[in-house]
């Protein structure tokens, strides 16, 4: 059906399928193209009806939800939204679900709770939106655009700014790149897909991860040293403005590409900066986010990189942004972290 997204509920209790596809339907967008009740038969039913997004339970037989996500994220990515009576808010159930690459994690729904349902409904549908345009297993072209005419050169000096945007199996990405952050490292910040209620989650799950202070960014905040900021999710973009103080300022607007807060939005806002000295990453992720915002940024001088297809869950974002030349290095995430604090000057290997 033109104009809709394909649904497939694996959840092994009948009545439970039901009940969420009685809520999927409101959505006209939406089209429940099967069921499965475990995740054999879900295996089954994604080849068979490449649907755009899976519903998943946590708790079936033959195999656990968290297991299955994992394989799908590895074999096939694509969009899922995890739905379970386990992944209440800041549980560790659903930080691991979201760690893996899982778009949303709700817990089972109540048909008397009208919010949850239009949540529910939202989540699914921002989960299509957000596959659109570049996801590996589509194999969207890369948008189009002008390289950079003289690339800059390298520097091993340390920025005063570091930014990064990621979206599916970022989380585990960020885990990697930030534990190798020094806890005096430049002022840093991220835009991470991520459901806005867990966003405090998140951040208090790296910042006893790591050596350096992370927190949601705050708007009017300024940006210091040994702290890393998260765009908190859903509320808006992540915007950086300065001349001689940077700070944080949450703004208002549409989802771009059907992402809030979005990579590009943010990069974009630094690209405008003018006399800083940053670097700038597009980590895994499903889409075309980030792309755009990271040539601005080769443009004006930054230096840029995007994460590796053999290390990136999803080689999506980051493909997007090598094949666009906005990408000065595609480099292997253990090795992004030294090169974006500027500790080593790498053989250049991507657009050249």
């Amino acid at each position: 059906m033109p104009g809709h997204y394909k649904v497939l509920i694996v959840d092994d209790s009948p009545v439970m399928q039901s009940v969420i596809e009685a809520i999927l339907k409101e959505d006209k967008t939406l089209q429940i193209v099967g069921t499965a009740v475990d995740p054999f038969e879900a295996r089954d039913k994604i080849k068979l009806l490449n649907p755009d997004v899976i519903t998943l339970d946590l708790e079936m037989p033959n195999m656990n939800g968290l297991e299955f996500l994992k394989r799908i994220m590895k074999l096939r990515p694509m969009p899922v939204v995890v739905i379970s009576s386990h992944a209440t808010e800041g549980s560790e159930i659903a930080s691991e679900a979201l760690r893996l690459g899982a778009n949303a994690c709700l817990p089972k729904p109540n048909l008397s709770d009208e919010h949850a349902m239009q949540t529910m409904r939202q989540a699914v549908r921002d989960a299509c939106l957000m596959e659109v345009g570049g996801a590996e297993r589509r194999q969207s072209p890369a948008p189009s655009a002008a390289r950079p005419s003289t690339p800059p050169p390298a520097s091993g000096a340390a920025p005063d700014l570091i930014a990064l945007g990621s979206s599916t199996g970022g989380i585990e990405a960020l885990e990697v790149i930030l534990g190798r952050f020094a806890a005096d490292c430049p002022p840093t910040v991220i835009t991470q897909h991520l459901p806005g209620r867990f966003s405090a989650g998140l951040a208090a799950r790296l910042d006893r991860a790591i050596l350096p202070h992370l927190k949601v960014a705050e708007d009017g905040e300024t940006l210091r040293t040994g702290c890393v900021y998260l765009a908190p999710g859903e509320v808006g973009h992540l915007h950086i403005r300065g001349r001689t103080t940077l700070t944080c300022h949450i703004v208002q607007g549409d989802p771009v590409q059907g992402h809030r807060p979005a990579v590009d939005e943010m990069f974009r806002s630094i690209a405008s900066l003018g006399n800083w000295k940053v670097s700038a990453a597009v980590l895994t992720g499903m889409g075309a986010d980030g792309a755009q915002g990271l040539l601005a940024l080769r443009q004006t001088g930054a230096r840029t990189f995007a994460q590796d297809q053999a290390t990136s869950l999803v080689y999506g974002m980051p493909r997007v942004a090598a094949e666009c030349g906005a990408a000065e290095q595609v480099l292997p995430l253990q090795a992004l972290a030294d090169a974006l604090q500027g500790r080593q000057i790498m053989k250049k290997v991507a657009n050249q």
